[in-house]
């Protein structure tokens, strides 16, 4: 499970440069995050690593699909 966070961590680190405060802010949500999950059951590092990746996304709003110009028109 740590190596998955550490992946995400490094994988979200590259998308955008953020403060060490904000990065320490963001591990902090997505382990917690990814504890559930595991709790939940899902155990592949795999999966674990997209599903936290997607919700630190989410958080932040790089994932909007309104903002990228989606509309569904």
């Amino acid at each position: 499970m740590q190596a998955a966070i550490d992946r995400i961590m490094m994988t979200y680190d590259l998308l955008e440069n953020r403060t060490a405060a904000a990065s320490i802010a963001a591990r902090t949500k997505v382990t917690d995050y990814v504890n559930t999950l595991f709790a939940a059951g899902e155990k592949d590092p795999h999966r674990l690593t997209v599903c936290g990746l997607t919700y630190l996304r989410e958080l932040d709003g790089s994932s909007d699909p309104v903002k990228a110009g989606f509309t569904g028109l």
